[in-house]
């Protein structure tokens, strides 16, 4: 179930699939990713498919897991990210062993707690989380980050995620246009923002208020 020939695989299959960040291919093989899903699916934990967590929500596939995060590696390692969207926190712990501050909010109470005791449990000293309304970004409007990541599809980007967005920065974010969900990445500068699709995929929505 969580053997280390049962990880290796995993680590083959994103290789095979164009993950090449020895960065990220390191910390996915190191993370337990079954310590984040029910023990019922922990059989499960290291195939390459999104699983359920409770609430209607889901513990995204390895593969888009390690796209995003490398995506986000693209320019080095930067020093913030802004998680939106903790879930069960696995995503959370990739970037907490890649960058020096994690920022990360959840809507869903049950979740955040959630999230917040798997970090204590790995011993992430570097990550903050907060049970708050993610299409607003972090709670603190004056913080900015180098990067932001969206765990749930949009259907027009936030403006106040943009804003938290500093020049020079980006943002991974899925993207639903009513028909297909894209994964989008947005670049920040002086004269705006550019963006360009990266592949299909398929998300949770992203919900406003607090559950």
């Amino acid at each position: 179930m969580t053997s280390q020939r049962t990880r290796d695989r995993l680590i083959q299959r994103l290789k095979d699939q164009g993950i090449d960040n020895e960065l990220v291919l390191e910390v996915m093989a190191r993370i337990p990713r079954h310590v984040f899903v029910d023990e019922a699916l922990a059989h499960r934990a290291y195939e390459d498919t999104a699983l359920p967590i409770g609430y209607g929500q889901t513990i995204s596939q390895p593969y888009i897991v390690a796209l995003m995060t490398q995506q986000l590696l693209v320019d080095g390692i930067p020093n913030s990210v802004l998680e939106i969207g903790s879930g069960c926190g696995y995503q959370t712990a990739v970037l907490a062993s890649i960058f020096p501050q994690v920022y990360s909010v959840e809507r869903i109470e049950a979740l955040h707690k959630l999230a917040k005791k798997r970090q204590a449990e790995l011993e992430f000293y570097n990550v903050q989380l907060r049970h708050t309304d993610g299409s607003l970004g972090w709670p603190n409007p004056n913080y900015q980050f180098d990067r932001i990541i969206m765990t749930a599809a949009c259907t027009e980007i936030p403006e106040l995620l943009t804003q938290q967005l500093v020049e020079g920065g980006s943002m991974i974010y899925p993207f639903d246009d009513g028909r297909d969900q894209t994964l989008m990445k947005l670049n920040k500068t002086s004269k705006g923002v550019d963006t360009e699709a990266l592949i299909k995929v398929s998300f949770v929505p992203l919900l406003t208020g607090l559950a």
